[in-house]
């Protein structure tokens, strides 16, 4: 298990960094099996300090956890409980399909792309979309079945995920839907 632990603007102690390493290693002997690391980043956010947690787990699933707090090991200890929280969902899931996941998650290469929004274009074109790019990055799409990406969707605490769908090999997307239950988009299924 490789643990990175950083500050963003701010010192880390070494009591800090033993006490993640310490509450972190419980929690991942307790329900994740065998992670291969874990991401641990403080910063500061005015008058509040920031824990920041992601944890790349064996199966090819990542885990992220945010914590806030005015005292630097209450934040880390906020995103550690919902890390906890998130790892056992993520455990009890797996015994109740009953089916270990054998092989890793494939990923495959793709384009991410942000788009700036600006208020002039927008107006002058007639689609609404303004075409202009502010960053380009290369992401990874998981191939998963659809229960692995909810799964891996709530684990990362994300409102969408793009997936290529083990059954068919198509690209679909799972989403949060605002009455809170959960979309599937699969195109190879539209009419």
């Amino acid at each position: 298990m490789r643990y990175q632990i950083t500050g963003k603007q701010i010192d880390i102690g070494e009591a800090l960094q033993t006490h993640v390493e310490t509450e972190m290693g419980g929690i991942f002997s307790k329900y994740a099996g065998r992670p291969t690391d874990a991401n641990i980043v403080f910063s500061k956010s005015g008058h509040e300090h920031v824990c920041e947690t992601v944890v790349h787990l064996s199966t090819g699933l990542t885990a992220q956890a945010t914590g806030k707090s005015a005292e630097i090991y209450a934040a880390f200890d906020s995103a550690s409980e919902k890390m906890e929280k998130q790892l056992r969902r993520y455990k009890r899931r797996l015994k109740d399909h009953h089916k270990e996941r054998v092989n890793p998650v494939e990923l495959s290469d793709a384009g991410s792309y942000i788009l700036a929004s600006n208020t002039e274009s927008e107006e002058n074109e007639p689609d609404g979309v303004s075409s202009m790019i502010v960053a380009e990055m290369e992401t990874k799409i998981p191939s998963l079945s659809v229960g692995e990406a909810v799964m891996q969707m709530e684990l990362a605490d994300a409102p969408v995920l793009v997936f290529r769908n083990e059954g068919h090999s198509g690209i679909n997307v799972v989403y949060r839907r605002e009455d809170g239950n959960i979309g599937w988009v699969d195109p190879r299924n539209a009419g």
